[in-house]
């Protein structure tokens, strides 16, 4: 296995995570079946790159991906998983796979209550085979829901005991770190502002082509140690294609102002000789509340590419052409600063 550095997620959890993590949506048949030896051969290159750092969910393949995981993962791997949405057996004309294929046949209950969240934990633990370090509350936003279902999930939460039951996992040292996994920054903003958390793995949303969460939400993050995992580094693909017919932005085709904004910085990158796909997995670890990113990867040679990308040497003049010609924030750490991660 390579060496890799590591960094701490926060001062209070103690754990150390690999900066490049490993994302296990795929693991889950996402789009695509994916046999068992590849699953298995795929966790096994991500170990042998150095990585440490793994995340998962209930959600990636109706509880495939974590038993996948449970299958071959070793104790000394750093493990997130989810809660949020309990998994039931049912019929296959019941099932909610929603984007995985060839599935167990289970359908989502989202529960995020007291009862819901042991039972979820209770659930996890068993796929895997052992106890996760880390508790993510899983897709809570009003993006997932509408902000009318969002709000009570947010009660059952709050006042449902759904908080109290990770507090007390914490406490007792059954996990080592809460926090949440969601696709909009202001959520983890209003979750900051009542409750503790260690830390939050926020997709999509502070990447090379977004960075509004650097106006109040990292900053507080910064203030409070609470550590940031970023996943989707790529904005669901326009980073890691660049501009091309078909490019999807948030799952979506890519509308022309992406598309024109995504040209623009990748001919600055051209201008550097480095790829875009390189400047966006380099930009997002720059700031000092980034602790990892998890960009997923579904056979050993995306594991391997993903780690060439991590090792690629980026000139710091990239980003200050970048900066210089608005197409990021003028306030966003930059890779090499004396805080960069």
């Amino acid at each position: 296995m390579n060496e890799v550095a590591t960094v701490a997620l926060s001062l209070r959890s103690g754990l150390k995570l690999s900066p490049l993590g490993f994302g296990t949506a795929p693991l889950g048949n996402l789009y695509a079946p994916l046999s068992e030896d590849s699953a298995a051969a795929t966790v096994r290159a991500a170990l042998d790159a150095g990585i440490t750092y793994v995340d998962t969910a209930p959600f990636y393949g109706l509880g495939l991906a974590e038993d996948r995981l449970g299958r071959i993962l070793p104790d000394d791997v750093t493990v997130s998983t989810k809660v949020g949405r309990l998994l039931e057996d049912c019929s296959p004309e019941e099932a909610t796979p929603e984007m995985f294929v060839d599935v167990p046949s289970r359908k989502v209950v989202f529960d995020y209550s007291y009862d819901g969240v042991m039972r979820s934990f209770e659930s996890s633990v068993s796929r895997l085979g052992r106890t996760p370090e880390i508790l993510l509350i899983h897709d809570i936003d009003p993006g997932t829901h509408g902000q009318e279902v969002s709000d009570a999930h947010m009660n059952s939460l709050l006042r449902g005991g759904g908080y109290r039951a990770l507090e007390e996992l914490r406490t007792s040292g059954s996990i080592r770190a809460i926090g949440a996994g969601v696709n909009a920054w202001e959520i983890c903003e209003r979750l900051l502002g009542e409750g503790d958390f260690d830390c939050f793995l926020l997709a999509g949303r502070y990447t090379l082509l977004e960075q509004e969460a650097q106006a109040t939400f990292l900053p507080l993050c910064a203030a409070r140690d609470v550590g940031i995992i970023i996943g989707g580094p790529y904005n669901s693909g326009i980073l890691a294609t660049g501009p091309v017919s078909g490019a999807r932005y948030d799952y979506e085709p890519a509308p022309p102002e992406i598309l024109a904004r995504v040209a623009d910085i990748e001919r600055v990158c051209k201008a550097h000789d480095v790829t875009l796909i390189a400047a966006a997995l380099h930009f997002v670890l720059a700031h000092p509340v980034v602790r990892a990113v998890i960009p997923g990867a579904a056979a050993p040679e995306e594991v391997a590419a993903n780690a060439r990308l991590y090792a690629t040497k980026v000139p710091p003049a990239l980003w200050h052409d970048l900066r210089a010609e608005g197409l990021i924030r003028a306030d966003v750490p930059l890779p090499g600063d004396d805080h960069a991660a």
